[in-house]
């Protein structure tokens, strides 16, 4: 049975996952794994937290910028480097999460937009709609989501 956004709390929680996930870009997996994090908010599809040692070596690069999160705390950014392919700003991960989220240190979240494909068992997700939030959208959560057009004040 699927979840409701509507139903996940604000402010975020956050649950374990042991589901396999893979990443793919540009022909390859990039990314492997079935321990991760969840992060579930409030009106979002599931942010995936994957553990930086699942990825392959070398393709997590420092990028440019960084945000803030009122919950979560200061993010940096990682371009996605695989070939002669950058996905710029791709990643993102929180070297110091605020209290209680502490978990996800040493994990990264991804655009699933950015990538070839992102896949939760064996699933492909939905990236979350718009471009700056990075929700996972799977046959296991129903919306509506926030993110696309006229939804900036929900």
């Amino acid at each position: 049975m699927a979840e409701s956004v509507w139903d996940y709390p604000r402010p975020p929680a956050v649950r374990a996952c042991s589901l396999p996930i893979e990443v793919h870009v540009g022909g390859v997996v990039i990314c492997r794994t079935s321990t991760s994090w969840q992060v579930l908010e409030t009106s979002h599809p599931p942010t995936y937290y994957l553990p930086r040692e699942a990825f392959a070596a070398g393709v997590l690069q420092p990028g440019s910028g960084h945000s803030f999160c009122e919950w979560k705390g200061a993010a940096l950014y990682l371009d996605l480097v695989v070939d002669d392919r950058t996905e710029p700003r791709a990643a993102w991960y929180y070297p110091n999460p605020s209290p209680g989220f502490e978990m996800l240190t040493g994990h990264v979240a991804l655009y699933a937009g950015r990538t070839d494909g992102c896949f939760v068992d064996g699933e492909r997700v939905t990236p979350q709609p718009g471009g700056f939030y990075g929700g996972w959208i799977t046959a296991d959560v129903t919306g509506p989501f926030k993110g696309g057009p006229d939804t900036r004040g929900w």
